[in-house]
């Protein structure tokens, strides 16, 4: 039996790890573009767009399957396993919807009309919010990305790093000093919107396939009604369930490294033995129950 079966309680969970097996295993054929390029495949975007993935953890009533928490985390890890980039990607846009679908932070009528978008189009979205003179935004950081009122717009003006998927989301929730409110908003803009330039500036040796670029607002207009929230102070964020979609991302991303590893060990032999790798006594200890490797681990 799989490792990732030990969790499946139910018949929905276990269509669940067909959909993200089946979804993983395609995506995972891309990783080598996905790191060439440093960003996610729009053809993986695609694929999952035709399976209504990002609309998972929307209310039933919306369009939905309104993943509970424990399903999220299910789907992450085994997704993470084939593609860690993609699930920690992904993740974020489905943890966002979650948390704003249950929370109900925004105006009703706005959050109505994305919420119908992510379930009839499939848009994808997340937070940018990290700036290099803030560091990470759970700290509580005043953005030098600024909004300035200008009769019934905002003006925006700001740079933002590692903006995750920037080149495919069709949605930024941007955070922003907000001056004429003397507080920290955030501001719902469409990627398409004029003033808004990638910068490529994401290089790193791991999670190259999430495309963390910087993006750039140079005096991007946007309509009062998109500040779809507000702090009067810069208070960090306080940590939400979700964000345990992180973590299951890595666990995942662990069982795919054991999993290699076995693989490896069950098929090297050196010509110092006989027999693989697999079957030398603190090989199998360092794997984790002491026994033979066999194929159905």
């Amino acid at each position: 039996m799989s490792i990732f079966q030990t969790y499946v309680r139910n018949e929905r969970q276990q269509q669940l790890i067909n959909l993200v097996e089946r979804l993983g295993n395609q995506a995972l054929k891309r990783i080598k573009q996905a790191e060439e390029y440093a960003q996610l495949p729009k053809e993986t975007v695609t694929e999952f767009k035709q399976e209504k993935y990002f609309s998972l953890t929307l209310p039933k009533a919306i369009g939905g399957e309104e993943l509970s928490l424990y399903e999220f985390l299910l789907v992450q890890e085994r997704l993470a396993a084939a593609d860690g980039a993609t699930a920690l990607s992904f993740g974020w846009h489905l943890g966002i919807i979650k948390e704003l679908a249950e929370e109900q932070p925004w105006q009703p009528e706005i959050f109505d009309k994305l919420a119908r978008e992510v379930a009839e189009n499939q848009v994808l979205v997340n937070r940018i919010a990290s700036e290099r003179a803030t560091g990470s935004p759970t700290r509580g950081g005043v953005p030098q990305t600024i909004a300035v009122r200008q009769g019934n717009d905002y003006i925006i003006t700001g740079q933002k790093t590692f903006s995750t998927m920037a080149a495919v989301l069709d949605y930024y929730i941007v955070s922003a000093y907000v001056e004429d409110k003397d507080a920290v908003g955030s501001f719902l803009i469409k990627s398409d919107t004029p003033g808004i330039s990638i910068k490529k500036t994401w290089d790193t040796m791991s999670m190259r396939g999430t495309g963390s670029d910087d993006l750039i607002f140079d005096q991007v207009k946007v309509d009062q009604s998109l500040l779809v929230e507000l702090n009067k102070k810069a208070n960090p964020r306080k940590a939400k369930g979700w964000l345990l979609h992180i973590p299951a991302c890595y666990l995942g991303i662990a069982i795919a490294a054991r999993n290699e590893a076995i693989e490896f060990a069950k098929n090297f032999k050196p010509n110092s033995l006989n027999t693989p790798i697999s079957e030398v006594p603190h090989i199998q200890q360092k794997i984790g129950d002491g026994t033979k490797v066999n194929a159905s681990t």
